[in-house]
Protein backbone atom coordinates (compact mmCIF):
# COMPACT_ATOMS: atom_id res chain seq x y z
CA UNK A 1 0.00 0.00 0.00
CA UNK A 2 0.92 3.64 -0.16
CA UNK A 3 1.78 6.44 2.19
CA UNK A 4 -1.11 8.95 1.96
CA UNK A 5 -2.47 11.98 3.79
CA UNK A 6 -5.78 10.25 4.54
CA UNK A 7 -6.14 9.45 8.25
CA UNK A 8 -9.10 7.12 7.75
CA UNK A 9 -9.96 3.56 8.66
CA UNK A 10 -7.83 0.44 8.43
CA UNK A 11 -4.89 1.24 6.09
CA UNK A 12 -5.14 5.00 5.98
CA UNK A 13 -5.50 5.58 9.72
CA UNK A 14 -1.84 4.87 10.43
CA UNK A 15 -0.20 6.07 7.24
CA UNK A 16 2.30 8.87 7.54
CA UNK A 17 2.98 12.22 6.00
CA UNK A 18 1.75 12.68 2.44
CA UNK A 19 4.34 12.24 -0.30
CA UNK A 20 2.48 14.73 -2.53
CA UNK A 21 3.29 17.65 -0.26
CA UNK A 22 4.26 21.17 -1.21
CA UNK A 23 7.90 20.24 -0.61
CA UNK A 24 7.96 17.88 -3.60
CA UNK A 25 8.79 19.72 -6.84
CA UNK A 26 6.26 19.39 -9.65
CA UNK A 27 7.37 17.33 -12.62
CA UNK A 28 6.54 18.08 -16.22
CA UNK A 29 3.99 15.62 -17.61
CA UNK A 30 5.40 14.08 -20.75
CA UNK A 31 3.36 13.22 -23.81
CA UNK A 32 2.16 9.70 -24.49
CA UNK A 33 4.41 7.84 -26.93
CA UNK A 34 4.07 4.67 -28.95
CA UNK A 35 6.67 3.05 -26.69
CA UNK A 36 4.36 3.48 -23.68
CA UNK A 37 1.75 1.17 -25.16
CA UNK A 38 3.83 -1.03 -27.48
CA UNK A 39 3.01 -4.73 -27.43
CA UNK A 40 5.63 -7.01 -25.88
CA UNK A 41 5.93 -10.64 -26.96
CA UNK A 42 7.07 -13.35 -24.57
CA UNK A 43 10.81 -14.00 -24.75
CA UNK A 44 11.76 -16.02 -21.69
CA UNK A 45 15.52 -15.84 -21.07
CA UNK A 46 15.21 -18.86 -18.78
CA UNK A 47 16.40 -19.03 -15.20
CA UNK A 48 19.62 -20.13 -13.53
CA UNK A 49 17.99 -20.25 -10.09
CA UNK A 50 17.59 -23.51 -8.24
CA UNK A 51 14.33 -25.39 -8.58
CA UNK A 52 12.09 -24.36 -5.70
CA UNK A 53 13.98 -21.14 -4.93
CA UNK A 54 10.57 -19.54 -4.37
CA UNK A 55 10.21 -21.52 -1.13
CA UNK A 56 13.29 -19.90 0.36
CA UNK A 57 13.31 -16.86 2.64
CA UNK A 58 12.75 -13.46 0.98
CA UNK A 59 13.93 -10.05 2.11
CA UNK A 60 11.63 -7.06 1.51
CA UNK A 61 13.80 -4.08 0.58
CA UNK A 62 12.96 -0.40 0.29
CA UNK A 63 15.68 0.54 -2.19
CA UNK A 64 15.64 4.22 -1.19
CA UNK A 65 16.63 3.18 2.33
CA UNK A 66 19.07 0.33 1.74
CA UNK A 67 22.40 1.62 0.41
CA UNK A 68 23.49 4.86 -1.25
CA UNK A 69 26.25 4.30 -3.82
CA UNK A 70 26.62 7.80 -5.28
CA UNK A 71 26.60 10.15 -2.28
CA UNK A 72 23.21 11.79 -2.73
CA UNK A 73 21.70 10.46 0.51
CA UNK A 74 19.29 8.16 -1.33
CA UNK A 75 19.63 4.40 -1.71
CA UNK A 76 19.90 3.02 -5.24
CA UNK A 77 20.22 -0.17 -7.27
CA UNK A 78 24.02 -0.05 -7.39
CA UNK A 79 24.06 0.25 -3.63
CA UNK A 80 21.86 -2.81 -3.32
CA UNK A 81 24.18 -4.71 -5.65
CA UNK A 82 27.07 -3.84 -3.33
CA UNK A 83 25.21 -5.49 -0.44
CA UNK A 84 24.38 -8.79 -2.16
CA UNK A 85 27.17 -10.64 -0.36
CA UNK A 86 25.59 -9.69 2.97
CA UNK A 87 22.20 -10.96 1.78
CA UNK A 88 23.74 -14.17 0.46
CA UNK A 89 25.44 -14.76 3.82
CA UNK A 90 22.11 -14.21 5.55
CA UNK A 91 20.76 -17.08 3.46
CA UNK A 92 17.90 -15.35 1.64
CA UNK A 93 16.82 -16.80 -1.69
CA UNK A 94 14.71 -13.90 -2.94
CA UNK A 95 14.41 -10.10 -2.75
CA UNK A 96 11.17 -8.16 -3.03
CA UNK A 97 12.00 -4.63 -4.14
CA UNK A 98 9.41 -2.04 -3.18
CA UNK A 99 8.47 0.09 -6.24
CA UNK A 100 11.41 1.06 -8.44
CA UNK A 101 9.46 2.27 -11.50
CA UNK A 102 9.51 5.96 -12.32
CA UNK A 103 6.91 7.67 -10.13
CA UNK A 104 5.63 11.14 -9.31
CA UNK A 105 5.72 10.80 -5.52
CA UNK A 106 9.53 10.59 -5.14
CA UNK A 107 9.18 8.43 -2.06
CA UNK A 108 7.00 5.32 -1.83
CA UNK A 109 6.83 4.79 -5.58
CA UNK A 110 3.21 3.64 -5.96
CA UNK A 111 2.18 6.63 -8.11
CA UNK A 112 3.80 5.24 -11.26
CA UNK A 113 4.28 7.47 -14.30
CA UNK A 114 6.26 5.02 -16.46
CA UNK A 115 5.80 1.27 -16.09
CA UNK A 116 8.83 0.51 -18.27
CA UNK A 117 11.42 2.81 -16.72
CA UNK A 118 13.44 2.95 -13.50
CA UNK A 119 13.02 5.78 -11.00
CA UNK A 120 16.02 8.07 -11.76
CA UNK A 121 16.92 8.28 -8.07
CA UNK A 122 17.54 4.53 -8.18
CA UNK A 123 19.52 4.31 -11.41
CA UNK A 124 18.93 2.89 -14.88
CA UNK A 125 17.79 -0.25 -16.65
CA UNK A 126 21.46 -1.19 -17.00
CA UNK A 127 21.80 -0.97 -13.22
CA UNK A 128 18.85 -3.33 -12.82
CA UNK A 129 20.34 -5.74 -15.36
CA UNK A 130 23.58 -5.80 -13.38
CA UNK A 131 21.70 -6.33 -10.12
CA UNK A 132 19.86 -9.27 -11.67
CA UNK A 133 23.08 -10.75 -13.01
CA UNK A 134 24.87 -10.50 -9.67
CA UNK A 135 21.89 -11.69 -7.63
CA UNK A 136 21.34 -14.71 -9.87
CA UNK A 137 25.03 -15.60 -9.60
CA UNK A 138 24.45 -15.85 -5.83
CA UNK A 139 21.29 -17.93 -6.18
CA UNK A 140 18.99 -15.02 -5.30
CA UNK A 141 15.84 -14.15 -7.26
CA UNK A 142 14.35 -10.66 -7.52
CA UNK A 143 10.66 -9.75 -7.67
CA UNK A 144 9.37 -6.24 -8.35
CA UNK A 145 6.44 -4.39 -6.81
CA UNK A 146 3.71 -3.86 -9.43
CA UNK A 147 0.52 -1.81 -9.20
CA UNK A 148 -2.37 -2.97 -11.39
CA UNK A 149 -4.93 -0.91 -9.52
CA UNK A 150 -3.90 2.60 -10.50
CA UNK A 151 -1.22 4.83 -11.99
CA UNK A 152 -0.02 8.22 -10.88
CA UNK A 153 -2.17 11.16 -12.01
CA UNK A 154 0.82 12.40 -14.03
CA UNK A 155 0.99 9.25 -16.14
CA UNK A 156 0.60 10.23 -19.82
CA UNK A 157 -2.15 7.63 -20.21
CA UNK A 158 -4.27 9.40 -17.61
CA UNK A 159 -3.56 12.73 -19.25
CA UNK A 160 -4.79 11.26 -22.54
CA UNK A 161 -7.82 9.79 -20.78
CA UNK A 162 -8.87 13.01 -19.08
CA UNK A 163 -8.21 15.37 -22.02
CA UNK A 164 -11.56 14.79 -23.73
CA UNK A 165 -14.80 12.91 -23.21
CA UNK A 166 -14.15 10.67 -26.17
CA UNK A 167 -10.89 9.31 -27.43
CA UNK A 168 -8.89 6.09 -27.66
CA UNK A 169 -7.78 6.17 -24.00
CA UNK A 170 -10.87 7.57 -22.30
CA UNK A 171 -12.03 4.10 -21.23
CA UNK A 172 -8.63 3.14 -19.82
CA UNK A 173 -9.60 4.72 -16.48
CA UNK A 174 -12.86 4.68 -14.51
CA UNK A 175 -15.07 7.69 -15.31
CA UNK A 176 -18.64 8.69 -14.55
CA UNK A 177 -20.73 11.75 -15.42
CA UNK A 178 -22.28 12.72 -13.14
CA UNK A 179 -20.34 11.22 -10.26
CA UNK A 180 -22.28 8.45 -8.47
CA UNK A 181 -23.57 9.26 -5.01
CA UNK A 182 -23.40 7.26 -1.81
CA UNK A 183 -19.83 5.99 -2.19
CA UNK A 184 -17.45 5.90 0.76
CA UNK A 185 -14.11 4.11 0.67
CA UNK A 186 -11.75 4.37 3.63
CA UNK A 187 -13.89 7.18 4.98
CA UNK A 188 -14.00 9.41 1.90
CA UNK A 189 -15.73 9.90 -1.45
CA UNK A 190 -13.57 8.16 -4.13
CA UNK A 191 -14.99 10.18 -7.05
CA UNK A 192 -13.10 13.32 -8.09
CA UNK A 193 -14.59 15.95 -10.44
CA UNK A 194 -12.57 16.83 -13.52
CA UNK A 195 -13.16 18.77 -16.73
CA UNK A 196 -15.16 16.02 -18.42
CA UNK A 197 -16.74 14.03 -15.62
CA UNK A 198 -15.45 12.46 -12.42
CA UNK A 199 -12.72 9.87 -12.14
CA UNK A 200 -12.50 7.09 -9.59
CA UNK A 201 -9.56 6.90 -7.16
CA UNK A 202 -10.05 4.83 -4.03
CA UNK A 203 -6.75 5.77 -2.38
CA UNK A 204 -5.92 9.33 -3.46
CA UNK A 205 -6.85 11.87 -6.12
CA UNK A 206 -3.25 11.45 -7.32
CA UNK A 207 -3.80 7.74 -7.98
CA UNK A 208 -6.61 7.36 -10.57
CA UNK A 209 -7.73 3.78 -11.05
CA UNK A 210 -7.48 1.80 -14.26
CA UNK A 211 -10.61 0.36 -15.85
CA UNK A 212 -9.65 -3.30 -15.56
CA UNK A 213 -12.87 -4.35 -17.31
CA UNK A 214 -11.29 -3.02 -20.50
CA UNK A 215 -9.42 -5.86 -22.28
CA UNK A 216 -7.00 -3.32 -23.77
CA UNK A 217 -5.91 -2.22 -20.30
CA UNK A 218 -5.38 -5.78 -19.13
CA UNK A 219 -3.43 -6.59 -22.29
CA UNK A 220 -1.25 -3.51 -21.72
CA UNK A 221 -0.49 -4.57 -18.15
CA UNK A 222 0.44 -8.02 -19.42
CA UNK A 223 2.79 -6.38 -21.92
CA UNK A 224 4.40 -4.45 -19.06
CA UNK A 225 4.90 -7.65 -17.09
CA UNK A 226 6.47 -9.37 -20.07
CA UNK A 227 8.78 -6.36 -20.51
CA UNK A 228 10.32 -7.09 -17.10
CA UNK A 229 10.11 -10.88 -17.26
CA UNK A 230 11.93 -10.83 -20.59
CA UNK A 231 14.78 -8.94 -18.88
CA UNK A 232 15.13 -11.73 -16.34
CA UNK A 233 13.07 -10.38 -13.45
CA UNK A 234 11.92 -13.37 -11.38
CA UNK A 235 8.37 -12.28 -10.58
CA UNK A 236 6.23 -9.68 -8.88
CA UNK A 237 4.52 -8.61 -5.70
CA UNK A 238 1.13 -7.17 -6.66
CA UNK A 239 -0.26 -4.28 -4.68
CA UNK A 240 -3.86 -3.92 -3.46
CA UNK A 241 -5.36 -6.75 -5.52
CA UNK A 242 -8.56 -6.67 -3.48
CA UNK A 243 -9.29 -3.28 -5.05
CA UNK A 244 -8.84 -4.05 -8.74
CA UNK A 245 -12.51 -3.96 -9.77
CA UNK A 246 -15.33 -2.12 -8.00
CA UNK A 247 -18.93 -3.00 -8.80
CA UNK A 248 -20.91 -0.68 -6.55
CA UNK A 249 -20.82 1.48 -3.46
CA UNK A 250 -21.35 -1.69 -1.43
CA UNK A 251 -19.27 -4.03 -3.61
CA UNK A 252 -15.86 -2.48 -4.02
CA UNK A 253 -13.46 -4.93 -2.38
CA UNK A 254 -12.59 -8.53 -3.15
CA UNK A 255 -14.86 -8.83 -6.18
CA UNK A 256 -14.85 -11.99 -8.28
CA UNK A 257 -13.46 -10.08 -11.29
CA UNK A 258 -10.38 -9.23 -9.21
CA UNK A 259 -9.72 -12.92 -8.56
CA UNK A 260 -10.11 -13.71 -12.26
CA UNK A 261 -7.74 -10.89 -13.18
CA UNK A 262 -5.06 -12.31 -10.90
CA UNK A 263 -5.63 -15.87 -12.11
CA UNK A 264 -4.88 -14.63 -15.63
CA UNK A 265 -1.72 -12.93 -14.40
CA UNK A 266 -0.67 -16.13 -12.65
CA UNK A 267 -1.17 -18.01 -15.93
CA UNK A 268 1.06 -15.49 -17.69
CA UNK A 269 3.88 -16.02 -15.19
CA UNK A 270 3.56 -19.79 -15.49
CA UNK A 271 4.61 -19.37 -19.12
CA UNK A 272 8.07 -18.41 -17.83
CA UNK A 273 10.55 -20.66 -16.05
CA UNK A 274 10.74 -20.59 -12.23
CA UNK A 275 8.85 -17.33 -11.71
CA UNK A 276 6.94 -16.31 -8.57
CA UNK A 277 4.12 -13.94 -7.70
CA UNK A 278 2.61 -12.91 -4.40
CA UNK A 279 -0.32 -10.61 -3.71
CA UNK A 280 -1.29 -8.06 -1.08
CA UNK A 281 -4.94 -8.51 -0.09
CA UNK A 282 -5.49 -7.65 3.59
CA UNK A 283 -9.28 -7.96 3.25
CA UNK A 284 -9.18 -11.60 2.04
CA UNK A 285 -5.67 -12.99 2.34
CA UNK A 286 -6.71 -16.64 2.19
CA UNK A 287 -9.10 -16.11 -0.73
CA UNK A 288 -6.46 -14.43 -2.88
CA UNK A 289 -3.92 -17.04 -1.83
CA UNK A 290 -5.99 -19.76 -3.51
CA UNK A 291 -4.79 -21.38 -6.74
CA UNK A 292 -7.75 -19.94 -8.70
CA UNK A 293 -6.63 -16.42 -7.79
CA UNK A 294 -3.05 -15.28 -7.05
CA UNK A 295 -1.82 -18.63 -5.81
CA UNK A 296 0.07 -16.88 -3.00
CA UNK A 297 -0.72 -13.90 -0.80
CA UNK A 298 0.55 -12.32 2.39
CA UNK A 299 -0.89 -13.79 5.57
CA UNK A 300 -2.40 -10.59 6.95
CA UNK A 301 -3.91 -11.09 10.38
CA UNK A 302 -1.62 -14.04 11.03
CA UNK A 303 1.26 -11.56 11.48
CA UNK A 304 -0.57 -9.93 14.38
CA UNK A 305 -1.31 -13.28 15.99
CA UNK A 306 2.38 -14.20 15.73
CA UNK A 307 3.24 -11.11 17.76
CA UNK A 308 0.45 -11.76 20.25
CA UNK A 309 1.59 -15.36 20.68
CA UNK A 310 5.17 -14.21 21.29
CA UNK A 311 3.79 -11.94 24.02
CA UNK A 312 2.28 -15.03 25.68
CA UNK A 313 -1.40 -14.89 24.68
CA UNK A 314 -2.71 -18.49 24.83
CA UNK A 315 -5.59 -17.79 22.44
CA UNK A 316 -3.16 -16.41 19.86
CA UNK A 317 -0.89 -19.44 20.28
CA UNK A 318 -3.85 -21.67 19.43
CA UNK A 319 -4.71 -19.54 16.38
CA UNK A 320 -1.10 -19.52 15.15
CA UNK A 321 -0.88 -23.29 15.50
CA UNK A 322 -4.06 -23.92 13.51
CA UNK A 323 -3.79 -21.18 10.86
CA UNK A 324 -2.74 -23.67 8.19
CA UNK A 325 -5.71 -25.90 8.86
CA UNK A 326 -7.50 -23.69 6.30
CA UNK A 327 -4.86 -21.42 4.76
CA UNK A 328 -3.15 -22.55 1.54
CA UNK A 329 0.41 -23.81 2.19
CA UNK A 330 1.86 -21.20 -0.16
CA UNK A 331 0.90 -18.21 1.99
CA UNK A 332 3.59 -15.56 2.42
CA UNK A 333 4.53 -15.22 6.08
CA UNK A 334 5.79 -12.01 7.68
CA UNK A 335 6.09 -10.33 11.06
CA UNK A 336 6.23 -6.70 9.85
CA UNK A 337 6.46 -4.74 6.63
CA UNK A 338 6.56 -1.22 5.19
CA UNK A 339 2.96 -0.30 6.06
CA UNK A 340 1.93 1.08 9.44
CA UNK A 341 -1.53 -0.48 9.11
CA UNK A 342 0.21 -3.88 9.37
CA UNK A 343 1.89 -2.86 12.62
CA UNK A 344 5.06 -1.15 13.77
CA UNK A 345 8.50 -2.70 13.40
CA UNK A 346 8.78 -5.97 15.30
CA UNK A 347 11.24 -4.53 17.84
CA UNK A 348 8.74 -1.82 18.76
CA UNK A 349 5.78 -4.20 18.94
CA UNK A 350 7.69 -6.45 21.33
CA UNK A 351 9.00 -3.49 23.33
CA UNK A 352 12.63 -4.45 22.92
CA UNK A 353 12.23 -7.95 24.39
CA UNK A 354 14.76 -9.91 22.32
CA UNK A 355 13.78 -13.32 23.71
CA UNK A 356 10.20 -12.86 22.52
CA UNK A 357 11.55 -11.32 19.30
CA UNK A 358 13.48 -14.52 18.54
CA UNK A 359 10.43 -16.60 19.35
CA UNK A 360 8.25 -14.62 16.91
CA UNK A 361 10.91 -15.05 14.22
CA UNK A 362 11.17 -18.79 14.80
CA UNK A 363 7.39 -19.13 14.68
CA UNK A 364 6.98 -17.84 11.15
CA UNK A 365 10.31 -19.01 9.74
CA UNK A 366 9.55 -22.62 10.71
CA UNK A 367 5.86 -22.75 9.74
CA UNK A 368 4.71 -23.47 6.14
CA UNK A 369 4.71 -20.80 3.48
CA UNK A 370 7.28 -18.42 2.06
CA UNK A 371 8.73 -16.17 4.79
CA UNK A 372 9.41 -12.49 4.11
CA UNK A 373 11.85 -10.69 6.41
CA UNK A 374 11.53 -6.88 6.37
CA UNK A 375 14.94 -5.25 5.85
CA UNK A 376 16.60 -4.57 9.20
CA UNK A 377 14.38 -7.04 11.04
CA UNK A 378 17.34 -9.43 11.17
CA UNK A 379 19.28 -6.95 13.34
CA UNK A 380 16.33 -5.70 15.41
CA UNK A 381 15.89 -2.26 13.82
CA UNK A 382 13.33 -0.09 15.58
CA UNK A 383 11.24 2.61 13.96
CA UNK A 384 12.61 6.05 13.24
CA UNK A 385 12.83 8.46 16.17
CA UNK A 386 10.44 11.39 15.85
CA UNK A 387 8.83 9.99 12.70
CA UNK A 388 5.20 9.01 12.19
CA UNK A 389 3.14 6.85 9.89
CA UNK A 390 4.90 4.82 7.23
CA UNK A 391 8.02 7.01 7.33
CA UNK A 392 8.75 5.60 10.78
CA UNK A 393 9.08 2.15 9.22
CA UNK A 394 11.15 3.17 6.20
CA UNK A 395 14.38 4.50 7.67
CA UNK A 396 17.91 3.99 6.32
CA UNK A 397 19.34 0.52 6.91
CA UNK A 398 21.43 0.44 10.08
CA UNK A 399 24.76 -0.77 8.72
CA UNK A 400 26.74 0.98 11.46
CA UNK A 401 26.11 3.06 14.57
CA UNK A 402 25.57 6.20 12.48
CA UNK A 403 24.64 7.15 8.93
CA UNK A 404 28.11 6.46 7.50
CA UNK A 405 27.32 2.86 6.62
CA UNK A 406 24.37 3.95 4.49
CA UNK A 407 25.71 7.12 2.83
CA UNK A 408 28.63 9.54 2.85
CA UNK A 409 26.17 12.45 3.30
CA UNK A 410 23.11 13.12 5.44
CA UNK A 411 20.51 10.49 4.46
CA UNK A 412 17.08 11.31 3.09
CA UNK A 413 15.43 10.40 6.41
CA UNK A 414 16.30 10.09 10.10
CA UNK A 415 17.76 6.75 11.18
CA UNK A 416 16.25 4.02 13.33
CA UNK A 417 15.85 4.99 16.98
CA UNK A 418 18.18 2.17 18.06
CA UNK A 419 20.81 2.55 15.34
CA UNK A 420 23.58 2.84 17.95
CA UNK A 421 22.85 -0.52 19.57
CA UNK A 422 21.36 -2.58 16.71
CA UNK A 423 23.40 -2.42 13.55
CA UNK A 424 25.20 -4.86 11.25
CA UNK A 425 28.69 -3.72 12.25
CA UNK A 426 28.01 -4.38 15.92
CA UNK A 427 26.18 -7.70 15.44
CA UNK A 428 28.41 -9.18 12.74
CA UNK A 429 30.34 -12.09 14.22
CA UNK A 430 28.66 -11.91 17.63
CA UNK A 431 27.31 -15.43 18.25
CA UNK A 432 24.52 -14.23 20.54
CA UNK A 433 23.29 -11.42 18.25
CA UNK A 434 19.97 -11.29 16.46
CA UNK A 435 21.83 -11.34 13.16
CA UNK A 436 23.50 -14.63 14.09
CA UNK A 437 20.13 -16.00 15.22
CA UNK A 438 18.47 -15.18 11.89
CA UNK A 439 21.40 -16.52 9.90
CA UNK A 440 21.33 -19.76 11.85
CA UNK A 441 17.59 -20.24 11.58
CA UNK A 442 17.52 -19.43 7.86
CA UNK A 443 20.46 -21.80 7.27
CA UNK A 444 18.51 -24.52 9.08
CA UNK A 445 15.51 -23.93 6.86
CA UNK A 446 17.70 -24.05 3.76
CA UNK A 447 19.29 -27.31 4.92
CA UNK A 448 16.12 -29.33 5.54
CA UNK A 449 13.56 -29.81 2.80
CA UNK A 450 10.87 -30.62 5.37
CA UNK A 451 11.23 -27.10 6.83
CA UNK A 452 11.14 -25.45 3.39
CA UNK A 453 8.28 -27.26 1.76
CA UNK A 454 7.07 -30.08 3.97
CA UNK A 455 3.46 -30.76 4.89
CA UNK A 456 2.15 -29.48 8.21
CA UNK A 457 0.53 -31.71 10.80
CA UNK A 458 0.59 -33.43 14.20
CA UNK A 459 -0.28 -30.06 15.73
CA UNK A 460 -0.59 -29.92 19.48
CA UNK A 461 -1.17 -26.90 21.71
CA UNK A 462 -1.07 -27.07 25.48
CA UNK A 463 -1.04 -23.96 27.61
CA UNK A 464 1.77 -21.71 26.46
CA UNK A 465 3.39 -24.24 24.14
CA UNK A 466 2.86 -25.78 20.72
CA UNK A 467 4.44 -28.48 18.61
CA UNK A 468 4.01 -29.56 15.00
CA UNK A 469 5.65 -31.75 12.39
CA UNK A 470 6.87 -30.91 8.88
CA UNK A 471 7.16 -33.86 6.52
CA UNK A 472 8.75 -34.04 3.05
CA UNK A 473 9.93 -37.12 1.20
CA UNK A 474 11.54 -39.39 3.85
CA UNK A 475 12.32 -36.53 6.23
CA UNK A 476 10.31 -35.51 9.28
CA UNK A 477 11.14 -32.48 11.40
CA UNK A 478 9.52 -31.72 14.75
CA UNK A 479 9.18 -28.09 15.81
CA UNK A 480 8.49 -27.11 19.43
CA UNK A 481 7.86 -23.64 20.81
CA UNK A 482 7.58 -22.59 24.45
CA UNK A 483 5.95 -19.16 24.73
CA UNK A 484 5.99 -19.22 28.54
CA UNK A 485 8.54 -17.33 30.63
CA UNK A 486 9.38 -20.51 32.54
CA UNK A 487 10.57 -24.01 31.53
CA UNK A 488 7.95 -26.34 30.10
CA UNK A 489 7.44 -29.93 29.08
CA UNK A 490 6.12 -29.56 25.54
CA UNK A 491 3.90 -32.48 24.49
CA UNK A 492 4.24 -33.90 21.00
CA UNK A 493 1.66 -35.75 18.97
CA UNK A 494 1.65 -38.95 16.91
CA UNK A 495 5.11 -40.17 17.98
CA UNK A 496 5.46 -43.48 19.86
CA UNK A 497 7.51 -43.99 23.00
CA UNK A 498 11.16 -44.51 22.10
CA UNK A 499 11.12 -42.30 19.02
CA UNK A 500 14.68 -41.20 18.32
CA UNK A 501 14.94 -37.44 17.89
CA UNK A 502 18.12 -35.69 16.82
CA UNK A 503 18.23 -32.04 17.85
CA UNK A 504 19.28 -29.60 15.11
CA UNK A 505 18.23 -26.32 16.76
CA UNK A 506 19.41 -24.42 18.74
CA UNK A 507 22.88 -24.81 17.30
CA UNK A 508 24.45 -25.26 20.76
CA UNK A 509 22.46 -28.48 21.25
CA UNK A 510 22.76 -29.72 17.67
CA UNK A 511 23.54 -33.41 17.39
CA UNK A 512 22.10 -34.45 20.74
CA UNK A 513 19.80 -37.48 20.65
CA UNK A 514 16.57 -37.62 22.62
CA UNK A 515 14.55 -40.81 23.09
CA UNK A 516 10.91 -39.93 23.66
CA UNK A 517 9.75 -41.39 26.97
CA UNK A 518 6.28 -42.34 28.20
CA UNK A 519 5.41 -38.71 28.99
CA UNK A 520 5.44 -37.92 25.26
CA UNK A 521 6.90 -34.52 26.06
CA UNK A 522 10.15 -32.65 25.48
CA UNK A 523 11.66 -30.23 28.03
CA UNK A 524 12.19 -26.70 26.72
CA UNK A 525 13.70 -23.58 28.34
CA UNK A 526 11.57 -20.42 28.72
CA UNK A 527 10.75 -18.45 25.57
CA UNK A 528 12.52 -20.81 23.22
CA UNK A 529 12.20 -22.89 20.07
CA UNK A 530 13.69 -26.28 19.30
CA UNK A 531 13.83 -28.39 16.14
CA UNK A 532 14.42 -32.13 15.96
CA UNK A 533 14.77 -34.52 13.04
CA UNK A 534 13.07 -37.89 13.47
CA UNK A 535 15.76 -40.48 12.83
CA UNK A 536 13.82 -43.68 13.42
CA UNK A 537 11.08 -45.28 15.47
CA UNK A 538 11.09 -48.55 17.41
Amino acid sequence: MRNLCLPVLRKLLLWGACAFSAGVPAQAIRALTAADVAAVAQADPGSTLAQGWQQGVFMEIYVRAYQDSDGDGVGDLRGLTQRLDYLQALGVRGLWLMPIFKSQDQDHGYAVVDYRAIEPDYGTLDDLDELLKQAHARGIGIILDYTLNHSGADHPLFEASRSKKTGPYRDWYVWADPAPKGWTIYGKNPWYPDDFGAYFAGFSDQMPEFNLRNPQVLAWHHDNLRFWLNRGVDGFRFDAVGNLVENSAMGWEGQEQSHRTMADVQALLKGYAKRYLVCEAPGDAIGFGAENSCGSSFAFGHNNRLVSAALGNPGAIEQVAHYFDKAPPGMAQFASNHDAFAGQRLMDRLQGDEARYRLAAASYLLEPGTPFVYYGEEIGMAGGAGLGGDHRLRTPMSWSSGAAGFSTVAPFRKPSANVASHNVEREEGAPDSLLSYYRGLIALRNQYVSLRSGSYGSVRVEGWSQSFARVAQEETSLVLLNYADKPALVPVKDLPVGSRLQQVWPAAQAGQILLLDASGAVPLPPLSAAVFILRNTP
